[in-house]
């Protein structure tokens, strides 16, 4: 039997406020978010992301993050969420998905892009309050499905090699490192825009079956 989570309280501020503050002010915002996450299992299901979502997607990055001030990577752990605009744009164009629990509330979500042929994952987030209940790979099934559906031939994403929930974690879900040689143009702009120590990400691939022909018009 799962444990029904709290309510959580609806007062998030407006668009231009969240996109206007400091991160670290943005995340005291949503401590109080934070803490009503309970660690129970919860049943979720996936449904396309919708306007009063943007705050608590931001809170969710915020929170996801922070881990890497763990492991000594603190500039990580401090970056700023999505914008507002960025994912509403998101939303507007039907490739943004969420998580959410049997209160509708999202507790993970994905947004795509679509990059040289392929679904290219540009941020996937889970509350850690959920992590190992397999949210973040039934987003990424679906997104896999969305694409499948279009025809792409493959997901792809960038992440860190050396951190065990990144490229690791991404490897048991069935994607694979790509060499140089195999990095498409588009996906090695998007490589290149994220700035940093390049050679401590790496571009990872899913590849999708032509026959998979799963239906994830959600």
């Amino acid at each position: 039997m799962v444990t029904p989570l709290p309510r959580v309280a609806r007062d998030f501020p407006d668009r231009s406020a969240i996109e206007a503050v400091d991160p670290l002010m943005l995340f005291g915002y949503f401590l109080s978010y934070f803490c009503a996450m309970v660690s129970e299992p919860v049943a979720v299901s996936v449904r396309q992301a919708r306007p009063e979502d943007v705050g608590r997607l931001q809170a969710i990055q915020l929170a996801a993050g922070n881990a890497f001030r763990d492991i000594g990577m603190p500039a990580v752990a401090d970056s700023p969420p999505l914008p507002a605009e960025s994912l509403s744009g998101y939303w507007r164009a039907g490739r943004a998905w969420v998580a959410a629990d049997e209160y509708d509330e999202p507790v993970g979500f994905v947004v795509a892009d679509v990059v040289d042929d392929r679904a290219h994952i540009e941020q996937v987030s889970v509350h850690p309050a959920h992590a190992g209940q397999r949210i973040g790979a039934t987003l990424l099934d679906h997104v896999a499905a969305w694409a499948a559906g279009r025809g792409l031939t493959g997901l792809t994403l960038i992440t860190f090699r050396g951190v065990p929930w990144n490229a690791p974690y991404y490897e048991r879900l069935g994607f694979r490192e790509l060499a140089e040689t195999e990095v498409t143009p588009g996906l090695a702009a998007r490589k290149a825009a994220e700035g940093g120590n390049l050679t401590a990400r790496v571009a990872m691939l899913r590849e999708l079956p032509a026959h998979d022909n799963i239906d994830a018009t959600a």
